[in-house]
């Protein structure tokens, strides 16, 4: 059994156990990182792919003469074409649920450094502001209390609800809205209520035809103006260009937003323009606490030798 990691530095900076990879699937090629012209003749061999980020066409599964499971690093899938897989008779398998805590703790720290504005504040604090100016820059900008507030969901799985219960510390309310695209529920709002009434918006769905764009121009003029959106879910969720507008106007308290469109952002995006108002951007890392990574290799290896039993454990495929 040959066995390829294709992207492992996307994964690990040398503070993980990968021993876990190798009992699993036996001896492991661990490839820092791959081009695309080099996938072919690395994945020629292999009965088994490991991968993160890294795109596998058509083309490269046609080319990969034994490969029997492919065995992603991720809970996307878009990365690989799966129609191509399935009819070559590859098994996919993804994980849910290995970084749950790290993407809660990241949400949460967006909502409160956004609601304390402590990145405004800490610099009032360091640029001689403070013993400048004390009386003004106390009251520079609005801080709220989240006790009594809403916090609208969108998107019920594992980390839709996560972030929920860690609402409930803070003395807030949970609306949650009917996705997109999918059947009402009981018990949920329409989507276009819940952003005219929540406080604090967070989005955990899936990129589908139906969730792409859903938070535009029209849906950020719903939201209220001391609202709070944050997005550590899929970026095309999110209309880029109307959401900094809506920024730079005032019209939204702020954002929090830890995914774009394209990742990492080689055409540009207008979200990286530093002179937006009140946005924290972040290159896509609320899945990487240590733990969270490390849970990764583990699940890999649970799916990988499942497989290997003939299970159907995490597969997509």
């Amino acid at each position: 059994m040959q066995a390829v990691f294709l992207d492992y530095d996307t994964v690990s900076n040398g503070d993980l156990d990968a021993s876990v990879l190798s009992r699993a699937a036996g001896a492991v090629r661990f490839c820092a990182a791959t081009a695309d012209s080099q996938i072919i003749e690395r994945i020629g061999d292999a009965d088994i792919v490991l991968l993160n980020k890294l795109k596998l066409s058509r083309a490269h599964l046609q080319a990969a003469r034994q490969l029997k499971l492919i065995a992603l690093a991720a809970t996307g899938t878009d990365n690989v074409d799966l129609i191509a897989a399935q009819e070559r008779g590859i098994a996919v398998c993804n994980m849910r649920g290995y970084c749950t805590r790290s993407v809660v703790q990241h949400a949460w720290a967006m909502i409160l450094s956004l609601t304390q504005h402590l990145s405004e504040y800490a610099r009032l604090a360091t640029d001689g502001s403070w013993f400048r100016r004390e009386e003004s820059i106390v009251l520079a900008y609005p801080i709220r209390e989240l006790a009594g507030r809403t916090l609208g969901v969108v998107g019920w799985g594992e980390l839709g609800r996560a972030v929920a219960k860690a609402a409930e510390a803070f003395g807030m309310r949970v609306i949650i809205s009917n996705r997109p695209g999918a059947a009402a529920q009981r018990g949920r709002v329409e989507l276009a209520q819940l952003l005219a009434t929540a406080d604090v918006i967070s989005l955990h769905c899936p990129l589908t035809p139906a969730t792409r764009g859903m938070i535009g121009a029209r849906e950020l003029g719903l939201m209220k103006p001391d609202a709070v959106l944050i997005n550590t879910a899929r970026g095309a969720l999110v209309d880029g260009q109307a959401l900094a507008r809506a920024l730079r106007e005032r019209r939204l308290a702020g954002a929090g937003i830890d995914v774009l469109p394209q990742e990492p952002p080689i055409d540009g995006d207008p979200l990286l323009d530093p002179s937006i108002p009140n946005l924290i951007l972040t290159p896509h890392v609320a899945w990487a606490a240590r733990e969270a990574r490390q849970r990764c290799l583990e699940e890999m290896a649970a799916n990988i030798e499942d497989f290997l039993r003939g299970g159907r454990r995490g597969r997509v495929v």
